[in-house]
């Protein structure tokens, strides 16, 4: 495990070890910053597109410089979602795949295909937030 305590403007610290292909799971409570998180990453890889949270639609495409970025939020429903909208099938596409409210069963499911993964757990500190990241 890695931890990092940052500011909104540190985000690149973070950003430069994040993988270009794979899932990172994105956990914490409703505003501790896991859409900041995603923003921080399209700037830093140079998206010409702003992310913004994808709950209505479940999952948001970007292009940047160094590859795709998709953005998934299944607060509502969990995994199930995920099946439900037939979204699985894109973690084995090239890119990096950020899930929003990521859950155990997620983690399952990506270790037993071998999908190169990692989990982020965001909580607030003060005016920063801690970012505790497991592979």
């Amino acid at each position: 495990m890695k931890e990092m305590v940052l500011a909104l403007d540190e985000l690149d610290k973070i950003c430069e070890i994040l993988p270009k292909n794979g899932v990172v799971i994105l956990q914490g409570d409703l505003a501790s910053g896991k859409t900041s998180l995603v923003k921080a990453l399209a700037a830093f890889r140079q998206s010409q597109i702003i992310p913004t949270s994808p709950t209505f639609c479940t999952m948001q495409e970007y292009l940047s410089q160094e590859g795709k970025i998709y953005h998934y939020d299944i607060y509502q429903e969990g995994f199930e979602k995920l099946l439900k909208n037939g979204l699985i099938e894109n973690f084995f596409e090239q890119g990096l795949h950020l899930v929003e409210w990521g859950d155990e069963k997620l983690k399952k499911y990506l270790d037993r295909f071998e999908i190169p993964n990692l989990m982020i757990k965001i909580t607030p500190q003060n005016y920063k937030r801690k970012y505790e990241i497991y592979e």
